[in-house]
Order: structure tokens, then C-alpha cells, then sequence
């Protein structure tokens, strides 16, 4: 008695600390004490700790970890909890302070000891590790949650899937279990566990050794293998599989850290598991090929005189068409013709139209995509026919997995349909946890206050309303051929200029923003158009029903003839859409339980805990207002009929005494002392932790009388059993004992013969075994013997006579190259002698030439003195000097630039037989072979003698000297008195440059020596001699 008014005593308390700490929140966030911790807001890490140094009445001095002090206002600050678990809560319901940071603060804590799931209520909330937790799967763990209560085990999704199991059983009413949360953040691993226990628990005897949870698990392989790009599929079948462009040109064709090849061998046991032959397996990999050939097919404009004509680009496009016919078994011509030219069917007429290279590609694509339509559709098929469902059974439980709300820097139509999804999933949730509570509560006249939440019907409403509605008007501009996305873009501008969720973006004429739930997202609309329409052409579809492949023509089966003249537009976001209904329809028959998928961080590490990361998905996912109803509120609720029926074995006196099912609930409720519960018109509403404590009074009620039932009947069964067994046991032993004692006879005879029969036979086996053994190894190593002698006395021989040929070919090449360089050395000798004859003539003439210049410059000089005399006609005659002065200057520069012509060519010819010289000294003193040197002096010769040392060189500067004495000579017609009168400057110019020209002509003779062509002479001779000498 003493412990029962304790425990009541002890849980008012407990009720009366809650219901202060939710009256007094507020008062908390404005009177904080100096000395207190508390949150504070933080753009990097949302919410950080600190302790208040200074409060006054608005503004509190913090002090920060970090030694950093700073003043903010108190309504922007939350109190922490001082006794905050250190291992957290599994229910964040149960948090004293119900808040962003402390739910944050919980969530962390347990991340970092690895336990990922934690309830707000009835919700889980599974944070992504991004590694594998042993201790959160396997057979023992699905063992603990088979017979577990809700809660009363750490939260995961085999609770999850316990609960929805369990009340599909007892309540028999269908179940759903949703899976939500941004890619990445795990929702197929979780749907993956959901599904592993439901097997695990309700799947049936095992079937040609394939059970019922083995299928069930490796479907998910297929699934995988063909309906995702890299992670996002449903388990729902969410629209028509070419909505999603499985196979686009995305470049993503490689993971890191993923081995295609065991992928590729684990999906094809999956197949075989879930019933796909080995047969149909080839089949499918025929048609995955035909595809990816398809998509390789070019087009370009025809040749034929027909607008708009087109065909296969090159030889390459030709052989991916060919191959894809042959893959698909069906005429390589028709399926060319299907592509390039379109067939319009009139009531009497059938026109053929040549396509231009852009409608091919786009009859192409949509083979591509029709074809894996249905191949995807034939798998699901094909697993569910394996599956099964049992025809008796009424009950399903329906697991979600649902692509999680996508934001990208490029957003196109498939990311339009995925929020759009998204929403109506919110839609959903917002109506079970907010909407039905609180309209539940008002219905049955609880004492309940209205709470209000965020609703996105308006955001629902902007995208698919009628009938001007975005998917509305998308589909109005697909039914236009002149439509363009601009001219769309421009519609959806006029049309929602007013719409509180539609924003046009200030830089672009084509894009468009919606204000989705969890955030703003910008819609490119460049291939809205393309990817709403559905095109389907008959062609294809006759091409592949008539295709030699069995498989190949099933998937295309025959249309009934009312079916092909249906002409009506259908577009992918019209059909997404009512799909998408369908689904919803399925769901709202449902009673849903719900897990939010976290993603931690963007890196995919474990790990690493984001709190604005988190934060941010916790706030689009309507977790913290699901927290503050899941406190405030009454989750479970029962009818009365349903109530008693389980309850009233708690207090079987209770039915007799009150008639009034209404009046027996609330007796009930308080006879087993439970308090702060609410009876509504027609159910009982009960606290999150309620119905638990209910269970366990009732499981232990029930285990009780059971116990006691069992006991009885065990007893008599086991008197029967005692007297029949004692009876039996008696004969048995006598006839036992006679039949033991005779077959140990007859054992112990046959042993002792078959001992006998093993040693002879043995021996005698042993022995041939031996013989036989002996005669062959004698036998092989003769062979061995025989063969090692005769290879070697072969190689032998061979040597020998690769030595001679080596030898003979030697000495061939040795003496052909000794011909060779001696007659190129007697070529070089001669030429050399040439070039030294014809440099003594060229000497010769350059003494000439100076001997002239001399006999010029006595002339010269008489001018010079006659000049003298003629200096008053000068002073008169300055102006046309100074045009006479500027001829003379050009002609000047013109005689310097020919003599440094002519030095350049003297010093190329140097140069060339300077680099003979040092190459005949290197061959000298690093001795090359025959062959090389041959070679190199060939080289030599044929590129550079040719072209600076040879006579018309030499000629050359002889003309040019001849030309210096005439421009000599016209230089002094020129200073004659008869022609024009000079200066006394400009004959000290006339005479410094004819100074100047002597020193060059003086110079040229110097380095044009015969001294230098012998000693080039005798170089050589000298080369060749030490080439001789090096043959030899």
C-alpha cells in the first residue's frame, strides 16, 4: 500500500516538473541568473555554449569557451540544462528543455557514441554514420525487437517496423512506413533494414531453398542495378521508370571505392534469386546493350535533293545501328527508316516525311527510353511474381522510400517533379502529425489548445492547380509546336507576378523560383519542354513486336486497335502527378509511421557532426514542431469498444458494474492509477508513455494466468504420459537388449573378415602399384636423357654456324666501307686542291684591287688640293649640297652593308672548315666506326661545302671588288668641279669613309689566306690516314 502511494506520489512530481518547465519557458528565456549556461546563436555552428558574466534587464554579458566576451539579448538565448544526461535521451519528448540546441546537443551526443537513431515521439530520427555499427544489425537484434514492446528497447527501425507489424496483426489495419531525408543521408539503407526485418519476422517457409526474406533482401540489387543513378529508387513505384532517365549521359559512370565487377556478378545472383533464368538474364543484358548502342547513333542532314532530310553521320553510327538491330533481332533498314523518316496516317492515305538530323535524335531517345520502360517494368513484375502475396491476406505494410528534396546549382524538370513529390509527402505529414491531431482533438472535445504549424498547400496549389497551375501551363505550351521555353518562362512570369511563392530572378529570362518548404529553389527551364513530352511512336513499337527475340517482342505486345487511334496528349508531369495521387490515396488508408533520415555533414565521413547541416534538415522535416505536439499531446488514442476489449483483463469488475463503455474506460484508467489522460465522444486519448504501461500491466496480467493454466494442464499431460511411457519402457528394454546383443555378434564376424579380405588385397595392389611405378620411371628418364642430349648437340651446332655468318657478313661491310671511305677521302683531297688554287687567284686579285686604291688615292689627293682653291663656290651652292649630301649617305650605307655581306660569307666558310677540322680531331681521339664516320663526313660535305666554300663564292667576291672600284670611280666624277662645288666637310667625310673602306678591303685579304686552306688540307689528309689506321 505504502510503495503504491509512493509511486503515485513520485510520478505527480514528475508531471508537475514538466508542466512548470513548459509554463515557465518563457520566463526562462528573460530571467537569467549570473553564473547560468546558456545557447547562444552562431552562424558557423548555430548554436554554442556559454556562461552569463553580467544580466541586465534586455541585454547579457556571455563568456565563451574561447575566452571571447559578448553582449546579446536575452530573448535570443536559450537556458541549457545543467543536468543534461551525459549518454543523452532516446526520446528527445523527455528533454527538459525542449529547444534547437538541446535537441541538437542530443543528437551529437549520441552520434558520437555511435547510437544513430533517437525518437521524437513516435518519429525516428536515424543520422547517417557513413560506416557500418555491427551492434545495429544482424539476427540477435531483430531477435530483441521481435517481442518488444514500442519503446521499451533503444530506438531503430526494426522497432519501427515491430510496431507497424503488430498493429497490422492485432488492429488489422494497413500500415506505412516513410522514409524521408536529402540524398545521402541514409534512407536506403534504412529501407533496407525495414524491409530485412518485416521478411525476417513475417516471411513464410522456405521455398526451393530460396526463403521468402532472402528474395525480399536481393531484390533490392536489382532495383538498384536498374532503376538508380547512383543511390535515390522507391520502393512505391513512383510513375512511369522513363520519367527518370536511368541511362542519361550524366558522365557518372564510376564510384570511388565501388568494383563494377563484383557488383555485376552480386546482381546477377540476385536475379537468380528472385526468379530471373539465366535465360532471360541474357536477354536483359542484350537489351541494356541495344540501348547504350542506340544512344551512340549520330545523325546528320542527307544527300538526297529532300528538305529536311537526314541520316547516320558516319561508318561508326552505321555500325551502332547495325549492332543495336542485331541485338534486338529485328530489320537493321526499317529500324534506319524509323528514325529518319515519320509516317502520318490520314483517313485514306499514308504520307511518309523525311526528318531533319534533330527529330531523329529525339526518335531515338525516345526508343532508347521506351524500351527501358518496359524492361524495367517487366523486372518489377517478374520480382513480385516471385515474391507473392498470399491471396487470404487483406493486411499490407507499405515501406517508402522517397528521393529526398534536391537544390542544385542547376535544376531542371527532373528536380521540379522530385520537390513536387517532396511537398506532397510534407503535405502528408503536416496533416497526420498537425492537421488530424488537432482536428481529432477539437471533434472529441478534449481539452486541447489550437497550435499553429507552417502549411504548403499554397506552394502545392502554384505548381499543379487547374487550370493555372505551373504543370498546367507546361502542358498548354507542350501542346503548341512554335512553343520555345522562353515563351513558357514568359507565361509562368505573367500568370504568378503576384504569387507570394513565385519570385523571377533579376539576371534571367528563363529561370524561376518557387519558395518551397525548405528553402528557395531556381528552375532552369532551357528542357522543360523536351522532358514533359511523352513520345511514343507506332513505328517502334511494330519494329520490336516483330522482333525474332521471344523476350524482345514480349515486352511490346500487340495494342487493340481502339488503343492506337487514341491521340490524346498525355505529358510525364500530368502522369507524375496523378501517380504521385495514387500513392497518396494508398497512403492516407494507411496508419503512417515515420523516420527522418540525417545527413551529418556534406563530405560523407563519419564522424563529422554539421549542427547547421543538421539543423536545417531537422526544420524541413517538421521535427521540432512534431516535438512540441508530441509533448503537449495525446498521441494514441483508442475507441472505447476497441479500449476495453484489450484493458478489461486489468479489472474484469469493472465491465459488470458500468454498462456505459464510456464510464468503464474512465473507471479503468482509475483503478490502475493513471493520471493526466482525456476521455473524448467516442476515444481515449492517452499519452506518449500511457499506452506502454497499459501493455505491460496487461502482458503481465496475461502471463500470469497463463502461467497458472499451463501448470494444470501440464501436470495431467504429464501423469498420462508417465504411466504409458513406464509400460512401453519395460518392453522395449527387453526386446532391445536381444537385438543389441545379436548385431554386435554379427559386427564383430564381418569385421574380422573384412580385416582379412583388406590386408591381401592391399598387399597384392601395393605391389602391382610398385612394379609399374619402377618400370615407367626407368623409361622416362631414358627419354629425358635421350632428348637434353640431342637438344644440346642441336644448339651446338647452330652456334657454329651463326658464328660463321656473323663472320663473313663482318668482313663484307668491313671492305665495302673501307671502298667507300677511301674514295669519298680521294674526292675531298681533290676538291680541297681546287679551293686552294682558286683562293691564290682570288689574293692575287685583291693585290690588284689594292694596288688601284692606292693609285686612286694620289687622284685623290690632286682633287683634294684643287678643291681647296674652289671653297668660295661651295659657301653659294649649300642647298643643293645638302640633297647631293643624302644621295651620297645612302650610297655609303649601301657599300658598308655589302662589305659586311661579304665578311659574313667569309666567315660561314670559315666556320664550316673550322667544324671539319674539330670533327676530324674528335674522330681522332674518340674512334667511331667505319660505317659512322663514313656517314657523318657525307653529312658534312653535302650540306655546308657545298653552299659557302665554292667557286661562284669566289667569283661572287671578285665582282663585288669590281663594284667597289666603279662606285670609287663615279664617287670622284661626282666631287669634279664641272658637276658641283664642294666644302671642306664634306671632303674630310669623303675622305674618312674612303679611310674606312680601305681598312675593310685590307682586312678581307688578311683573313682570305691560301696558309688556311692547306692547313685544311693537311687536316684532313691527316684524318683519313688515322681512319686507315683504325681499320686495320
Amino acid at each position: 500500500m505504502w510503495e503504491q502511494i509512493l509511486t503515485n506520489w513520485f510520478a505527480c512530481l514528475q508531471m508537475i516538473k514538466a508542466l512548470m518547465i513548459l509554463l515557465n519557458a518563457q520566463a526562462d528565456q528573460v530571467n537569467f541568473v549570473v553564473g547560468s549556461h546558456v545557447w547562444v546563436e552562431d552562424t558557423e555552428l548555430a548554436w554554442i555554449d556559454g556562461e552569463i558574466q553580467e544580466s541586465n534587464k534586455d541585454e547579457v554579458t556571455i563568456l565563451f569557451e574561447s575566452d571571447t566576451r559578448v553582449v546579446r539579448k536575452s530573448a535570443n538565448m536559450y537556458p541549457k540544462d545543467p543536468e543534461f544526461p551525459p549518454a543523452g535521451v532516446e526520446d528527445m519528448t523527455r528533454l527538459a528543455y525542449l529547444h534547437e540546441p538541446g535537441l541538437l546537443q542530443n543528437l551529437q551526443i549520441r552520434y558520437s557514441i555511435n547510437e544513430i537513431y533517437t525518437y521524437t515521439g513516435s518519429i525516428l530520427i536515424a543520422v547517417n554514420p557513413f560506416q557500418k555499427l555491427p551492434h545495429l544489425t544482424g539476427t540477435s537484434t531483430m531477435e530483441k525487437y521481435k517481442c518488444a514492446a514500442f519503446g521499451e528497447q533503444s530506438p531503430h527501425p526494426f522497432a519501427i517496423a515491430s510496431s507497424a507489424y503488430s498493429k497490422m496483426i492485432n488492429e488489422k489495419r494497413n500500415q506505412s512506413i516513410l522514409v524521408s531525408g536529402e540524398s545521402g543521408a541514409g534512407k536506403t539503407e534504412s529501407t533496407k533494414m525495414l524491409m530485412q526485418y518485416l521478411a525476417f519476422i513475417g516471411g513464410r517457409a522456405e521455398t526451393e531453398g530460396r526463403s521468402v526474406e532472402q528474395q525480399v533482401l536481393e531484390s533490392n540489387p536489382v532495383l538498384e542495378a536498374f532503376g538508380n543513378a547512383k543511390t535515390e529508387s522507391g520502393k512505391y513505384k513512383l510513375g512511369d521508370p522513363r520519367k527518370f532517365h536511368y541511362l542519361n549521359q550524366s558522365n557518372s559512370i564510376e564510384l570511388d571505392g565501388l568494383d563494377d565487377s563484383k557488383e555485376y556478378f552480386a546482381t546477377k545472383r540476385a536475379m537468380e534469386v528472385v526468379g530471373i533464368s539465366s535465360e532471360e538474364q541474357d536477354a536483359i543484358f542484350r537489351v541494356v546493350a541495344a540501348i547504350l548502342h542506340l544512344g551512340n547513333i549520330d545523325f546528320v542532314k542527307g544527300v538526297e535533293e529532300v528538305f529536311d532530310s537526314c541520316q547516320p553521320k558516319d561508318e561508326k553510327s552505321y555500325f551502332h545501328l547495325k549492332t543495336a538491330a542485331e541485338l534486338l533481332m529485328c530489320d537493321e533498314k526499317s529500324l534506319e527508316e524509323s528514325f529518319c523518316k515519320s509516317i502520318i496516317v490520314t483517313r485514306g492515305d499514308t504520307i511518309t516525311k523525311s526528318l531533319d538530323p534533330n527529330s531523329a535524335a529525339l526518335r531515338r531517345d525516345s526508343l532508347a527510353k521506351i524500351i527501358y520502360s518496359r524492361l524495367f517494368d517487366w523486372i518489377m513484375c517478374k520480382i513480385n511474381d516471385t515474391i507473392g502475396q498470399d491471396p487470404k491476406s487483406n493486411s499490407l505494410i507499405g515501406v517508402l522510400d522517397i528521393y529526398g528534396f534536391e537544390s542544385f546549382k542547376t535544376n531542371s524538370f527532373e528536380q521540379f517533379c522530385i520537390n513536387l513529390a517532396n511537398e506532397k509527402l510534407q503535405q502528408h505529414f503536416n496533416q497526420h502529425i498537425f492537421k488530424m491531431e488537432q482536428e481529432e482533438y477539437k471533434k472529441e472535445e478534449i481539452d486541447w489548445s489550437y497550435i499553429e504549424f507552417v502549411d504548403n498547400q499554397d506552394v502545392i496549389d502554384l505548381i499543379e492547380k487547374k487550370p493555372v497551375g505551373i504543370i498546367s501551363l507546361l502542358d498548354e505550351a507542350c501542346m503548341f509546336p512554335r512553343s520555345t521555353h522562353e515563351t513558357f518562362a514568359e507565361k509562368l512570369y505573367q500568370t504568378f507576378k503576384d504569387n507570394k511563392r513565385f519570385n523571377k530572378p533579376k539576371f534571367s529570362r528563363t529561370d524561376f523560383t518557387i519558395k518551397h518548404y525548405a528553402g528557395d529553389v531556381t528552375y532552369q527551364t532551357d528542357l522543360f519542354l523536351d522532358k514533359n513530352k511523352d513520345y511514343a511512336i507506332p513505328e517502334h513499337a511494330d519494329i520490336l513486336n516483330a522482333s525474332k527475340c521471344s523476350f524482345v517482342s514480349g515486352l511490346f505486345p500487340p495494342l487493340p486497335e481502339n488503343a492506337t487511334k487514341s491521340k490524346k496528349f498525355s505529358s510525364v508531369a500530368t502522369q507524375f502527378k496523378l501517380q504521385l495521387q495514387s500513392l497518396l490515396e494508398t497512403l492516407n488508408a494507411t496508419e503512417p509511421h515515420y523516420i527522418r533520415c540525417v545527413k551529418p555533414n556534406h563530405l560523407l565521413k563519419p564522424g563529422i557532426f554539421g549542427n547547421k547541416i543538421v539543423l536545417q534538415q531537422l526544420r524541413c522535416g517538421g521535427v521540432m514542431e512534431a516535438i512540441r505536439i508530441s509533448c503537449a499531446g495525446y498521441p494514441t488514442r483508442k475507441k472505447f469498444d476497441e479500449f476495453v476489449q484489450r484493458f478489461s483483463i486489468l479489472e474484469p469488475e469493472v465491465l459488470k458494474e458500468c454498462p456505459n463503455r464510456k464510464t468503464a474506460c474512465k473507471r479503468l484508467l482509475d483503478r490502475v492509477n493513471l493520471k493526466d489522460y482525456q476521455i473524448g465522444k467516442t476515444k481515449v486519448f492517452l499519452r506518449a508513455s500511457q499506452i506502454a504501461e497499459l501493455d505491460a500491466c496487461r502482458a503481465e496480467v496475461l502471463g500470469r494466468s497463463a502461467s497458472v493454466i499451463q501448470r494444470k494442464l501440464r501436470t495431467f499431460l504429464c501423469q498420462k504420459q508417465f504411466i504409458s511411457l513406464l509400460l512401453s519402457a519395460i518392453e522395449l528394454q527387453r526386446v532391445a537388449k536381444g537385438q543389441l546383443a545379436r548385431h554386435q555378434y554379427e559386427c564383430m564376424r564381418r569385421e574380422a573378415a573384412s580385416l582379412k579380405i583388406q590386408k591381401d588385397f592391399l598387399m597384392h595392389v601395393s605391389r602391382e602399384a610398385y612394379k609399374s611405378i619402377y618400370a615407367s620411371a626407368i623409361y622416362i628418364q631414358i627419354c629425358l636423357r635421350g632428348m637434353v642430349a640431342r637438344n644440346d648437340l642441336r644448339f651446338r651446332k647452330r652456334s657454329q654456324a651463326a658464328a660463321v655468318i656473323q663472320a663473313a657478313k663482318e668482313t663484307k661491310a668491313l671492305e665495302a666501307a673501307k671502298n667507300n671511305l677511301a674514295k669519298k677521302v680521294k674526292d675531298l683531297i681533290s676538291f680541297l686542291e681546287e679551293e686552294k688554287t682558286m683562293r691564290e687567284a682570288t689574293t692575287q686579285e685583291n693585290e690588284k684591287l689594292q694596288y688601284a686604291l692606292q693609285e686612286k688615292e694620289v687622284q685623290l689627293e690632286a682633287k683634294t688640293q684643287e678643291i681647296e682653291n674652289l671653297k668660295h663656290v661651295l659657301q653659294a651652292k649649300e642647298v643643293q649640297f645638302e640633297e647631293i649630301k643624302e644621295a651620297k649617305k645612302q650610297e655609303t650605307e649601301k657599300l658598308r652593308l655589302d662589305l659586311q655581306e661579304m665578311e659574313f660569307q667569309f666567315q660561314e666558310a670559315k666556320a664550316v672548315l673550322t667544324e671539319e677540322l674539330e670533327t676530324a680531331m674528335k674522330v681522332v681521339e674518340q674512334p667511331q666506326t667505319v660505317q659512322e664516320l663514313v656517314n657523318s663526313f657525307e653529312k658534312k660535305i653535302g650540306r655546308e661545302l657545298p653552299t659557302n666554300v665554292t667557286n661562284d663564292e669566289l667569283n661572287n667576291l671578285t665582282l663585288e671588288n669590281k663594284r667597289i672600284k666603279e662606285r670609287i670611280k663615279l664617287l670622284e666624277k661626282k666631287t669634279t668641279l664641272q658637276e658641283f662645288p664642294v666644302n671642306d666637310e664634306f671632303i674630310y667625310k669623303l675622305i674618312s669613309e674612303n679611310e674606312h673602306l680601305k681598312e675593310q678591303i685590307s682586312s678581307l685579304e688578311k683573313k682570305i689566306t691560301p696558309d688556311f686552306l692547306v692547313n685544311a688540307a693537311d687536316a684532313i689528309n691527316k684524318f683519313a690516314s688515322e681512319n686507315e689506321h683504325l681499320k686495320v
